[in-house]
């Protein structure tokens, strides 16, 4: 096979995909084995990394596949406006980065993050998300993705790298506007690049209990424009897929009898319910990219020198060859849902997500005991993407509180 092309490749997209993204994923390996052609928005085409061990075999080799999308052979078939450019367009930060420059800014930031007190974070997403409830609980219902788990993870994270209470809530709307890709989202963006970098401005004059000063203060010497960047990208990790963790867990608590039947006590539940939701339904579907540094041979496909392979993690947790028997797994933690690899989402950033993740669903089985889908389960939507999977909307009742 060679570099895919429209007549066999499978578009990545549509609303069979996005409702029956694992039904795909098993046809795409029925014919094509694990490594399959697929075309991203616009016919631009990819291989989607389908095998746990290929999956597995990419990441761990960076020398073959480059992290640099500089590389990238198909950049004359990329509209100006394509959807998913932000995603892939070369940029100046730590996940771009290759070999010792990546090596040396991913240390800093795992050593920053890692240095984070679990406690006054976990208390910090009590915090957002108890006054999440307190604007809703009166009403007898809400959206838990909207008025919920898309508003939690952001405040969060702002605090923890230092950004003063009082700026927070501009932040996040500016975040917010730049994610929605519509009108005026590029001046919220440079928005919110002016903010991060005064935000590192002033922590080099006067340093505080932050990932922020710490990240200023590692031998690493990082430039001030490198901690904007990475903690521009931090921001935009943490948000999204934090986010959908959160909902598509609420979502496993509250349709599936082994979780609801607990949902009044739920504290045994919770972290179980948000480990299989890593296995079964993980946030992050598809992660782009690495670029083929030569031409090769993998999982049975001739990849070019400069190809795109989008890592697919929900697949690779799914594959039969390494989970013959659905659900028998999701007790161990050997999902590729945070990828692996030196590219991989750091440890320390696992846990921070975990952390505030797990914070913002005991408070909400706290505060609604009695909560309850709205809507038949079937009817659930989930939002327009290729590479993440959440929910467009979760519609609940409970008895009203004040």
């Amino acid at each position: 096979m060679s570099t895919p092309q429209p007549a066999l490749a499978t578009p990545l997209s549509g609303p069979g995909f996005q409702q029956t993204s694992a039904e795909l994923y098993a046809e795409l390996r029925r014919a094509h084995g694990p490594v399959a052609p697929v075309l991203l928005d616009g016919d631009v085409p990819a291989w989607l990394v389908l095998g746990y061990r290929e999956v597995q075999y990419v990441v761990s080799n960076p020398e073959v596949f480059g992290r640099d999308s500089r590389r990238w052979n198909a950049w004359d078939r990329v509209p100006p406006d394509w959807p998913l450019l932000p995603l892939l367009a070369y940029q100046p930060t730590m996940m771009f980065a290759e070999g010792a420059e990546h090596r040396r800014r991913a240390e800093a930031l795992d050593e920053a993050l890692g240095a984070v007190d679990q406690f006054e974070l976990g208390a910090r997403a009590q915090q957002v998300a108890d006054e999440l409830v307190d604007a809703f609980a009166g009403s007898g219902e809400a959206d838990l993705i909207t008025q919920y788990a898309d508003g939690i993870p952001l405040p969060v994270v702002a605090r923890m790298i230092g950004v003063p209470d009082a700026e927070t809530a501009d932040l996040v709307r500016d975040v917010y506007q730049t994610h929605a890709a519509g009108e005026g989202a590029n001046e919220a963006y440079a928005r919110v690049r002016d903010k991060v970098r005064q935000l590192v401005e002033s922590r080099r004059l006067a340093p505080g209990p932050d990932v922020t000063s710490r990240l200023l203060a590692h031998p690493a010497a990082l430039a001030d424009e490198e901690i904007t960047e990475d903690l521009l990208h931090l921001m935009n990790a943490g948000q999204l897929p934090t986010a959908y963790w959160i909902g598509n867990t609420l979502r496993l608590m509250l349709t599936d009898d082994r979780f609801a039947m607990t949902l009044a006590g739920g504290r045994r539940s919770v972290g179980q319910a948000l480990n299989e939701v890593l296995w079964e339904d993980t946030p992050t579907q598809n992660f782009p990219g690495r670029f083929a540094v030569h031409d090769l041979q993998l999982g049975g496909s001739r990849i070019r020198k400069g190809d795109l392979l989008i890592l697919g993690l929900a697949a690779a947790n799914q594959d039969p060859l390494v989970r013959p028997v659905p659900q028998a797994s999701t007790g161990n933690q050997a999902y590729l849902s945070f990828s692996h690899g030196e590219h991989r989402c750091p440890y320390a950033a696992q846990e921070i997500a975990k952390v505030i993740a797990e914070a913002a669903i005991e408070v909400l089985l706290d505060r609604l005991p009695d909560v309850g889908l709205a809507v038949p389960a079937d009817t659930l939507a989930w939002r327009p993407s290729p590479l993440f999977r959440g929910l467009a909307a979760l519609p609940v009742r409970f008895t009203p509180s004040w």
